[in-house]
């Protein structure tokens, strides 16, 4: 009878021993997903923080070469904005200069009225001063660099116009894409640069200072009209008389110079130093979050 009661009070110990483990396991898994709770929770404010230092530190990678990056400085970035202050007087005497040179320009369409009448002269106005195109057919020959008797009396009265002015002048030649290979010009290059030698020295014989003049010959390179048509190719055979500002235009002035571009091997990105301390605050603000 003691023998039974004995193995009835064993075996109710082993029974109820599995509730302890149970319990203990139920208890672990409850902070385990209490935990998972509180890591899953983030802070709107903060996390977006992070996403927008992280969008803007490598929005704006380049690749470079094999295996390289260069970090560049986003196009929203702030630049201080320069203003350059114009001196009055400065201003006043170039427009008193421009002022004159469209004198000298309206003199010397005078003096090539009759071209004038044909639509064979141009002028235009740039930065630089006042440019008269006058049509090449006009001054030579088809493949020449010899003046026609009437564009040189022409020519040699706008000499006349521009000797007593201290304005430089530039005589630029311009021919067409039309190829020519002869034994005086072997290309385009010979025949604008010896046209506008010519004009040049009808200028010097007139009275301008040769210290004054320049000659330059572009051949087919600097086209106005494109050289598909024949109207094209005819606009852009011309002699062009710059008249040159004696006073410098406002100078540019260029933006603030971005700062260097950090070099990247491999696979890894060097952020920006701003980018890099946005990124470390934003992930030191969210280490601490625990909630919304």
């Amino acid at each position: 009878m003691a023998r039974r009661r004995r193995g009835h009070e064993e075996e109710h110990e082993n029974l109820e021993r599995w509730l302890v483990s149970y319990a203990d396991f139920i208890t672990l898994l409850f902070a385990f997903f209490v935990v998972m709770y509180a890591i899953s929770s983030v802070n709107e404010g903060k996390y977006r923080v992070l996403s927008d230092s992280l969008v803007s530190a490598f929005r704006n990678v380049q690749v470079v070469g094999a295996g390289q990056m260069n970090i560049v400085t986003p196009p929203n970035a702030s630049i201080k904005q320069i203003v350059v202050k114009q001196d009055p007087q400065t201003a006043a005497r170039r427009q008193a200069q421009r002022d004159k040179m469209r004198n000298v320009a309206q003199d010397i369409f005078r003096a090539l009225a009759p071209l004038v009448r044909q639509g064979k002269v141009r002028l235009v106005e740039t930065d630089k001063g006042v440019t008269i195109e006058i049509a090449d057919s006009v001054l030579f020959s088809p493949g020449q660099a010899q003046l026609e008797p009437t564009s040189a009396q022409a020519l040699r009265m706008v000499g006349e116009v521009l000797a007593p002015t201290e304005f430089p002048i530039v005589v630029e030649g311009h021919t067409d894409n039309v190829p020519i290979r002869t034994a005086l010009y072997p290309s385009n290059w010979e025949l604008s640069a010896v046209r506008a030698t010519t004009v040049l020295r009808l200028f010097a014989d007139a009275g301008v200072s040769p210290q004054r003049l320049t000659a330059i010959g572009y051949g087919e390179h600097r086209p106005v009209e494109g050289n598909d048509t024949q109207e094209g190719r005819a606009r852009n055979r011309r002699v062009s008389i710059l008249i040159e500002s004696a006073i410098p235009a406002e100078p540019e002035v260029p933006p603030p110079a971005a700062p260097p571009s950090a070099p990247v091997s491999g696979d890894g990105v060097t952020p920006s130093p701003a980018a890099a301390s946005a990124v470390g605050a934003a992930l030191d603000g969210g280490a601490g979050s625990g909630g919304r």
